[in-house]
């Protein structure tokens, strides 16, 4: 392996290529994601409603861990009756963000459901069984979620999209929940510089392996090559649905892996010798 390429959001991009370098591996970061504020005013109206009453909701998912840090930006602090709501994170590095925007108003650990660390995957599927006691009739469940600049998404009647949580929406509103969504962030294709086009020229090789965390950082990809210049290049996938996706985008090879860092080196080390 010659490169390894990072395309998490920045500046998780650049943490995780720290770490990645420290152990050895020639890690850059290529950042295919950009996280931004929304700007539709639908959006931006039900998120500002829900940063003032988000202490109504009995349960609130957080999809990410952007998810996370975009809310609680500008959430208002719990006030008056003693809090129901529960915090849902599909995986532990969205948990640890939460309970550090929950600190501050004396909330802990103990009121976050997410997967347990064996679980096989980090996902909205492996959170059901966690969560699935705590909803039944009446109970209100809020989304929070990202937006796609690459175009509407299938929505049900909640407002709320994404595969993952399509199932889980489903198995709340079988048991009787209501199920509320606001957007918190919206995704963008980032700009690419002259040096991002030369690392996209070089890293679709037999000797590059490109790291993906989201299915929607193979969008950039897919529009500065067409499919058959990624068939030898090495794509390192979090989900299966992002296999699915690597795999329309002309990858070849594709190798699975938890989505902890830990995890990840636990991949590299059993598939390619250390530079």
């Amino acid at each position: 392996m010659e490169r390894l390429i990072v395309t998490r959001p920045a500046p998780e991009a650049a943490a995780w290529v720290d770490v990645l370098r420290g152990h050895g591996w020639p890690a850059q970061a290529l950042p295919l994601i950009y996280i931004a504020p929304p700007e539709d005013e639908h959006d931006l109206a039900t998120l500002e409603h829900w940063r003032r009453h988000w202490m109504q909701a009995d349960a609130i998912l957080f999809v990410s861990g952007a998810a996370v840090t975009h809310f609680f930006a500008h959430a208002e602090a719990p006030v008056g009756a003693p809090l129901r709501t529960r915090f849902w994170a599909p995986g532990p590095g969205t948990a640890r963000l939460l309970e550090k925007a929950i600190a501050p108003w004396g909330l802990g650990a103990e009121r976050i459901d997410s997967p347990p660390l064996d679980a096989a995957q980090f996902d909205s599927e492996h959170l059901w069984p966690v969560v699935a006691p705590q909803v039944d009739q009446g109970r209100l469940v809020l989304i929070v979620r990202g937006s796609s600049g690459h175009g509407p998404r299938a929505q049900d009647a909640t407002g709320v999209a994404g595969a993952g949580r399509d199932w889980l929406i489903q198995q709340c509103l079988a048991a009787g929940a209501q199920v509320q969504g606001c957007v918190a962030y919206a995704r963008r294709s980032p700009p690419l510089s002259t040096l991002d086009h030369d690392l996209l020229a070089a890293a679709c090789g037999p000797h590059s392996a490109w790291l993906f965390s989201s299915s929607e950082a193979l969008i950039p990809l897919q529009a500065q090559r067409p499919a058959a210049g990624w068939a030898q290049a090495t794509a390192i996938v979090t989900h299966p649905r992002i296999a699915a996706a690597a795999r329309l985008a002309g990858f070849d090879r594709i190798v699975p892996t938890r989505p902890a860092l830990d995890d990840v080196m636990r991949t590299l080390e059993s598939g390619w010798p250390r530079p």
